[in-house]
């Protein structure tokens, strides 16, 4: 496992005892601190001589007894890589390797055998979440989960001058996540789309294609969760969290309906409220349309949502104050939606004025 800057990482420890904690394993932590250290491209070059030192290790435990399908490699970073190249040198007959946050400089455009990809074991996953800096864009694995869209993870920094921080807090996310996965119940479920920016338009709303209603999930779930074989390759899966730990939120999809259809986009900001939390969404209807959708994302379970506030956005006119009004219906439901029995509609029609937020009981059972 890459170690930044030559120090130990100080989630090392942690990571093994929640391992330990969360399965029945020995878990083995790779101390590469100095081949791993100083300029990059040279970090680069030890990945194949790592990956040969580990698969010697290797063939010794599966001389031992140890089957092939029972290894699970985790790699972060160049990790990731390492990983990988062990995988190919075992021709991807080895149980699983996890990926958090593949390293991505040198390693976009690298061939097959020089980086992580699904030929490289039985169920090949990565966790994205640095893909505008420090992680690689491409997807790696048989599932790709890309974490708020992949970059700009809530609750780093996002200007230069908070220094280390800012270079390292989006790519080490992936780690603190799966962490965080071994440790609560949870679940940090994705769910497979064209986009990003359709996954959060509420364009891909279950896991049917390709998983056949199996929606994926990060941590020591087989196979991800994913009941299909064989196993589609490249899938990009998208989940939003919060900027902390546990970090997993419960996806809703939320729909308006208008009366009447409108010459131009009607844009409403919908806003969930549960005890101490707020969650907003911008729904956009557009224009001669009757329905906008979107997904939201709350971190309390949908029963401690009690509230939810609407506000129609005014258009920009400096000479004169916007006193549009309009009327609509809102739906919500809680991703994946395989069907509407779940659909918690408002009781009554909703009027709203431009610039003025309206509040509404909102009450919904858990399931």
């Amino acid at each position: 496992m890459k170690k930044a800057l030559g120090t130990k990482p100080a989630w090392i420890g942690k990571f093994v005892r929640a391992l330990l904690r969360s399965a029945d394993a020995n878990v083995i932590a790779v101390d590469w601190v100095y081949g791993a250290s100083g300029v990059y491209y040279s970090a680069v070059e030890n990945v194949v001589k790592l990956g040969i030192e580990i698969s010697r290790f290797l063939s010794k435990l599966l001389a031992l007894g140890v089957s092939e399908s029972a290894v699970h490699i985790i790699g972060v970073s160049l990790g990731a890589h390492v990983g990988g190249m062990v995988g190919h040198f075992y021709k991807g007959q080895l149980g699983w390797i996890t990926g958090l946050d593949p390293a991505g400089p040198e390693y976009t455009r690298a061939s097959l055998e020089e980086r992580l990809d699904p030929g490289d074991a039985l169920f090949v996953e990565a966790i994205h979440t640095d893909t505008d800096n420090l992680g690689i864009r491409i997807p790696v694995g048989h599932v790709d989960y890309y974490v708020n869209g992949g970059q700009d993870q809530p609750g780093c920094p996002s200007f230069l001058h908070a220094g280390y921080s800012y270079l390292i807090c989006d790519h080490m996310r992936a780690v603190y996540l799966y962490i965080s996965a071994l440790e609560t119940s949870c679940p940090l479920m994705a769910f497979p789309c064209t986009s990003y920016k359709a996954f959060l338009a509420g364009h891909c709303l279950d896991c049917f294609n390709p998983f056949l209603l199996s929606c994926p999930q990060i941590g020591l779930v087989e196979q991800g969760g994913v009941k299909i074989e064989p196993l589609p390759k490249e899938v990009r899966v998208y989940l939003l969290t919060t900027s902390r730990a546990p970090y997993c939120v419960h996806h809703r999809l939320v729909e308006f309906h208008l009366q009447e259809p409108r010459n131009k986009d009607t844009r409403i900001v919908v806003t969930f409220l549960s005890s101490n939390v707020t969650s907003s969404v911008k729904i956009t209807i557009p224009k001669q349309q009757l329905q906008g959708k979107g997904v939201l994302a709350h971190p309390d379970p949908q029963c401690q949502i009690h509230q939810v506030n609407l506000k129609l956005q005014a258009s920009h006119r400096v000479w004169r104050k916007d006193r549009t009004t309009i009327a609509g219906k809102l739906c919500t439901a809680p991703l994946p939606v395989h069907d509407n029995k779940k659909m918690v509609c408002l009781p009554e029609p909703v009027n709203l004025q431009a610039d003025v937020t309206v509040s509404r009981d909102l009450k919904i059972t858990c399931v």
